[in-house]
């Protein structure tokens, strides 16, 4: 074992329980967000937090997604204190869906090119639930984050080289991820959210503040 590895900073099982608590609030403000854009409520699923070393980030996420016959992936980094990346992932069958509840709901889709409009809908989306998720995340652990502009591609299928960007390393990292539904509605997806070591000990100290104050 090198010394850059047992330096690594992890986070305990309690600081992980905690961690998940904030995403749950999180999580539902992102909910309700969308919920107002396109008048549909967003079930989200208990969000699951462990840590595992970035290394093993490409196989995993790409085991979550394996299930899919193609994919679109939406990625937007974002930094603070609290740093890293978030990857919104949708079934292509999601955007069909969700193109036709869009045309039921927005008049200004009229008349735009169908495959500007999925791409359109599926950032604004993007935006919506990784904005107001990580927003929300930091403003209860008292950080600023900034974001990068969002990307989206396509996949015919999900693999680990899809995912490779996320390894470049082998220190332990952060996983977090959720699965939503739109209620009523056959559109589901993934939310992948992945911090690394430059986070870890702002983050210990924030979580355990919070638990101090609101615990």
């Amino acid at each position: 074992m090198t010394s850059k590895q047992q330096k690594a900073v992890i986070l305990s099982a309690t600081e992980i329980d905690i961690l998940q608590e904030v995403m749950n609030i999180s999580f539902g403000k992102a909910s309700a967000d969308l919920a107002d854009i396109i008048n549909i409520k967003v079930l989200l699923s208990v969000p699951k937090v462990e840590m595992l070393n970035a290394g093993h980030l490409p196989a995993r996420i790409a085991e979550e997604t394996s299930g899919e016959q193609g994919i679109y992936i939406i990625e937007q980094n974002y930094w603070g204190k609290f740093q890293g990346t978030a990857l919104l992932i949708f079934p292509t069958s999601f955007s069909q869906n969700l193109l036709e509840l869009f045309e039921e709901n927005e008049e200004a889709s009229i008349g735009m090119d169908p495959g500007l409009l999925e791409r359109e809908t599926l950032l604004e989306i993007g935006n919506i639930l990784i904005g107001a998720c990580i927003g929300k995340i930091s403003e209860l652990l008292k950080d600023i984050i900034s974001y990068s502009p969002p990307k989206i591609m396509l996949s015919r299928a999900s693999n680990p080289e899809i995912f490779r960007n996320l390894s470049e390393n082998n220190e332990p990292a952060i996983f977090m991820k959720t699965l939503f539904k739109l209620q009523e509605h056959n559109l589901s997806g993934y939310l992948f959210l992945i911090s690394g070591q430059e986070s870890m000990a702002w983050l210990k100290k924030a979580l355990n503040d919070f638990l101090a104050k609101f615990g």
